[in-house]
């Protein structure tokens, strides 16, 4: 019986503990992703959805993609990029930690995709504040 209420009050702890770490992840303030999302809606802007199905246009995102994943010294980042490819060429878009990584990310893609054949859209994040 004792051991069953050890169990019950540890249980009771890690709820407790999980729904702290839940409130404060609810009250952190959301990014604003006006200005970007104002920025897609533009009729010539590459979007995720516009991927390609094509076995040739998805395994040029892939290779890419790993190219980057292979990569450890690339930032969280750069690691996430979005990679859309759409008849061979490809975007690069979202934020990456300085421009030496966006020129990396640049030059890893072009020698999957060849020289030309790259649209570099990322931006670069600005550096975290201390509060």
């Amino acid at each position: 019986m004792h051991r069953e209420n050890a169990h019950r009050l540890a249980r009771i702890a890690l709820t407790i503990c999980l729904s702290g770490l839940a409130g404060s992840a609810l009250a952190q303030t959301p990014a604003d992703n006006t200005k970007v999302n104002t920025r897609d809606r533009s009729e010539s802007a590459v979007t995720a959805d516009q991927q390609k199905e094509n076995a040739a246009d998805r395994t040029l995102t892939q290779k890419v993609r790993q190219s980057l994943m292979r990569d450890k010294s690339l930032s969280t980042y750069a690691h996430n990029v979005k990679i859309v490819s759409q008849g061979g060429e490809v975007t690069l878009k979202g934020p990456v930690r300085s421009d030496e990584e966006k020129q990396i990310i640049e030059a890893k893609a072009a020698e999957v995709a060849g020289t030309g054949h790259v649209r570099n859209e990322l931006t670069i994040a600005p550096a975290k504040t201390q509060q």
